[in-house]
């Protein structure tokens, strides 16, 4: 099978709305998809591995990046910088792979501008009350932070309107089928199709 060019997809949500969960059931569903890891000044937490949940890197080293022009996007969340190397990005699209990156509205903006191609999801919560419900059972984050997340939340669910496709995570599992449904969609576009069968379209067409 000829190698194709992989999708990018935007993927954006609240904290707390289950985002981190449903791309990682999909994930480990689909052998196609890859995320991507970004670079973040955030402090590691408990569990988390470097280069695996993200690459943790000094705000001295983020801010290099970012002059090099080595990120497709970047954005501060919270106090901490996040960001996207584009020459992963790009490698991975061109070996065929489709491409999730997990990036709040603000990085967004910038990849359709750089990537217009791209595909972009939100995901919402039920209500303002499961949000935080989720947010409290989590046992992360004090009180104040909570409060701050939920304020946070309610202006970034804004701009769903900015998003091609619009999923409630209500039912975990309904919400997972939602979100395979529009990767096979687009998985099966004509354009797609043809790169991936390019071979048995040529030999059908003889």
């Amino acid at each position: 099978m000829a190698i194709t060019t992989g999708t990018l997809y935007i993927i954006s949500a609240p904290s707390g709305a289950g985002k981190t969960s449903l791309v990682k059931a999909l994930v480990d569903s689909e052998a196609q998809i890859r995320v991507s890891v970004s670079h973040t000044t955030r402090a590691m937490r408990t569990g988390e591995v470097d280069g695996v949940n993200y690459h943790f890197v000094a705000r001295e080293q983020f801010h290099t990046m970012i002059d090099n022009s080595e990120l497709l996007e970047h954005a501060e969340v919270f106090g901490n910088l996040y960001g996207t190397s584009q020459a992963w990005v790009e490698q991975t699209l061109a070996d065929g792979f489709d491409l999730i990156l997990e990036i709040d509205w603000q990085g967004a903006q910038q990849v359709r501008h750089l990537m217009p191609q791209s595909k972009s999801i939100f995901i919402l919560p039920p209500t303002q009350e499961a949000l935080r419900h989720r947010l409290t059972n989590r046992g992360q984050d004090s009180g104040e932070i909570i409060e701050q997340r939920m304020r946070e939340a309610v202006s970034e669910m804004s701009h769903y309107v900015e998003y091609d496709y619009l999923l409630i995570n209500d039912d975990f599992a309904h919400a997972l089928s939602d979100l395979k449904a529009v990767f096979r969609a687009n998985q099966l576009l004509q354009h797609s199709q043809q790169q991936r069968h390019r071979g048995l379209l040529s030999e059908l067409l003889a």
